[in-house]
C-alpha cells in the first residue's frame, strides 16, 4: 500500500477499482461512442489506447497522466457525467488540462455529478498503480493505492 498526495480539483471521498492508462486519454475517442449510443455504461472506444480499449470505465477510478485530443473534451466529460455513466474519479499524474477541468467542474456544478478529480499526483503514482488495484480517495487529495495481490 502506498499513499500519494495531489491537488483537489473536484473533491470528495471514494473507494473503487483502478483502471490505468499510461498515455494521455483522448476523451472524444474514449467516451463519445457510448454517449452517442445513449449507452448504460462506457466501454472505451479509443483503439489507439491499448490500456483502455474496450474496457469498462463507468464506475471505475481512471488513473491517467492527462487528457489529450479534441477541444470538445470538456463537453464530452460533462455529457457522460450528466448521463451517469462516468468514471467515479479521474486521477491525474500531471496537472489537469483546462478542457478536462472545465468538463469536470461543469459536471459537478451544473449536473450535480459526484465525479472526483485529483491532479499533480506525480509520475511515481502512475508507475505504481495498476488496473484492478483498490483506490481510496480522501477529501484532502490523498490517494491510497492497495495492490490487488495485497487485498486478497
Amino acid at each position: 500500500m502506498k499513499k500519494f498526495k495531489g491537488r483537489v480539483v473536484a473533491g470528495g471521498e471514494i473507494i473503487g477499482e483502478a483502471i490505468v492508462s499510461r498515455q494521455g486519454v483522448n476523451t472524444l475517442a474514449t467516451f463519445q461512442k457510448s454517449a452517442l449510443k445513449n449507452a448504460k455504461e462506457v466501454y472505451s472506444s479509443d483503439q489507439n489506447n491499448p490500456d483502455l480499449y474496450k474496457k469498462l470505465l463507468t464506475g471505475k477510478i481512471l488513473c491517467l497522466p492527462k487528457t489529450i485530443g479534441s477541444t470538445t473534451g470538456g463537453l464530452v466529460i460533462q455529457t457522460i457525467c450528466s448521463m451517469g455513466i462516468n468514471p467515479k474519479a479521474m486521477l491525474f499524474s500531471e496537472t489537469i488540462d483546462s478542457l478536462a477541468a472545465s468538463g469536470i467542474i461543469l459536471a459537478k456544478n451544473w449536473e450535480n455529478s459526484d465525479i472526483i478529480a485529483i491532479d499533480q499526483l506525480g509520475d511515481k503514482f502512475l508507475k505504481y498503480v495498476e488496473s484492478g488495484d483498490k483506490i481510496t480517495v480522501q477529501t484532502d487529495g490523498t490517494v491510497i493505492v492497495e495492490k490487488t495481490n495485497e487485498t486478497k
